[in-house]
C-alpha cells in the first residue's frame, strides 16, 4: 500500500503543476468554498476577456502600421453595422457592405497571397500581434517569389470574410490573421487561417488554421515559420484544409528573426 502523500508534498506537487500551465488548478479554499483571492481573480480575467470582445479596433492604427511598411491597406467592413449585430448575426460578420465590395472591385487583382486582418472577438489581439506575424512572415514569401496584394484591414470580421475579399481580389490564396474567442487566460490570442482558391461557400474543413499566436502562446518567429511552410504546401498541393496536415516541425526552415482546427466555429 502506498504512502499517504503529506500536505507538504501535496502543496509541492500543487505548485509544479501550476507553473506547468495557465489553467486554473490546485485552486486555495476557505473550508468548503475557493478561497475570495481566487474568486476575485476569476471575475478579473472574466472581465478582461468581456472587455476584450468590446473594444474598438483601431483600424486607422493597423491601416498607418502598414503603410510604415510599404505595403497598401485596403480599408473594408463587413455587414455588421454594430457589436452588438455583429455577435448575434455572424452571418453578416463574413459578407463584405456595398461600399466595400466597391472598393474590392476597383483595386488591383491577381495575387499570389492577401493577408486579411479582422478584428474578430478580439480587437487587441489583432493590433498588437497582426504586424508582428507579418513582419516575421513576409520577407521569406516575398525572397520565394510570392506577389503579396494589398492588406485588407476590416472591421466587425469573421474568418470567412476572407473568402469574398481573395474572390474579389483574384487571390490564389488567403491568410485570414483574427483575435479568437477570449478565454478566461488568453484576451489577447490571434489566429491565422489560410485558404486555398478563397470564395464564397468555403466551410472551415478548407482552412488551415494556427492558433494562440502572441509572446505567451505560439510566439511570432514559430508563428511565421509553420505560416510559411504551409503556404509552401498550399501552393504544390493547389489545397488547404483536412488534405493539407501542418509537418513543419519536419521542415526547420528558419522563417522569422529566430528560430489545423480552429479552436471555434466563426
Amino acid at each position: 500500500m502506498a504512502a499517504p502523500v503529506v500536505p507538504s508534498e501535496l502543496a509541492r506537487l500543487w505548485e509544479k503543476l501550476r507553473a506547468a500551465t495557465p489553467a486554473r488548478v490546485g485552486l486555495a479554499r476557505a473550508g468548503a468554498a475557493v478561497a475570495t483571492r481566487e474568486t476575485l481573480a476569476f471575475q478579473a480575467a472574466h472581465a478582461r476577456a468581456r472587455d476584450a470582445v468590446a473594444a474598438r479596433f483601431d483600424a486607422d492604427g493597423l491601416a498607418a502600421a502598414m503603410a510604415a511598411r510599404g505595403l497598401t491597406p485596403l480599408r473594408l467592413k463587413s455587414r455588421a453595422d454594430d457589436l452588438t449585430v455583429y455577435l448575434a448575426r455572424p452571418d453578416l460578420g463574413r459578407r463584405l457592405d456595398d461600399a466595400s465590395r466597391a472598393r474590392i472591385a476597383a483595386a488591383p487583382r491577381g495575387f499570389d497571397l492577401v493577408f486579411v486582418l479582422a478584428d474578430g472577438l478580439s480587437a487587441e489581439a489583432t493590433t498588437k500581434h497582426a504586424p508582428a506575424l507579418i513582419d516575421a512572415a513576409l520577407p521569406a514569401l516575398v525572397s520565394e517569389g510570392w506577389r503579396v496584394g494589398p492588406i485588407a484591414i476590416v472591421a466587425r470580421g469573421r474568418v470567412a470574410i476572407g473568402d469574398e475579399i481573395g474572390s474579389g481580389l483574384e487571390a490564389a490564396m488567403t491568410a485570414t490573421l483574427i483575435g479568437e474567442r477570449p478565454g478566461l487566460t488568453t484576451p489577447d490570442s490571434l489566429g491565422a487561417y489560410l485558404t486555398w482558391a478563397p470564395h464564397l461557400g468555403r466551410s472551415d474543413a478548407d482552412r488551415n488554421c494556427l492558433s494562440n499566436i502572441r509572446p505567451e502562446g505560439l510566439p511570432y518567429a514559430e508563428a511565421a515559420r509553420r505560416l510559411v511552410h504551409l503556404c509552401r504546401e498550399a501552393r504544390r498541393l493547389q489545397l488547404t484544409g483536412v488534405g493539407l496536415k501542418d509537418e513543419s516541425e519536419a521542415a526547420l526552415d528558419g522563417v522569422g528573426t529566430a528560430s489545423p482546427l480552429p479552436r471555434e466555429k466563426r
